[in-house]
């Protein structure tokens, strides 16, 4: 597991240092055949997972009963988490969310955990699985993209990387 952290996310989460472990383990235990691990398959044992853990599953980033439909994957105890296999456009708009939800008076989150993959493990689970993780966004781009939003994204986020 990779990481990065942006804006001091890794000492505000050191804080929440049970919600931090918790997921980080969570994150690295998928229990399940490495053969088999499909985007959608793993975004799913990590629902099952988390929600056991008491996260919430797909809150609002709004409070509003009119409020777009803009979701997070799941909250808990102020932390917003963004699991992105999908495609690279997904970026600005997943780190939108965690400003949003941070400093826009909905006041939700107090750090942003964004789960990605790596270059190293989409090659992995195609050459040795056939699974086809190829053209989701990498930990790599997010880490070399996020300080160039320095000025819209002030939000602390955790940028973590899975990499086997």
């Amino acid at each position: 597991m990779l990481s990065f952290s942006y804006r001091f996310a890794d000492e505000i989460l050191n804080s929440k240092y049970s919600i931090k472990k918790e997921f980080e383990k969570i994150l690295t235990s998928t229990g399940d055949d490495i053969t088999d691990l499909s985007r959608p398959r793993y975004n799913q044992l990590l629902k099952e997972k988390l929600t056991k853990c008491g996260w919430e599953d797909q809150p609002s980033v709004f409070s509003e009963p009119n409020d777009p439909s803009a979701k997070f994957d799941f909250l808990k105890e102020r932390v917003g988490v963004e699991v992105e296999f999908g495609h690279s456009s997904f970026l600005g708009i997943d780190l939108l969310k965690f400003q949003v939800a941070s400093y826009s008076g909905y006041n939700k989150i107090d750090a942003g955990i964004y789960v990605v993959t790596t270059k190293n493990f989409q090659k992995m689970m195609k050459e040795e699985y056939y699974q086809n993780w190829e053209g989701s966004l990498t930990y790599e781009k997010v880490v070399r993209y996020l300080p160039h939003f320095k000025s819209a994204i002030q939000v602390p986020i955790l940028v973590m990387g899975i990499d086997r």
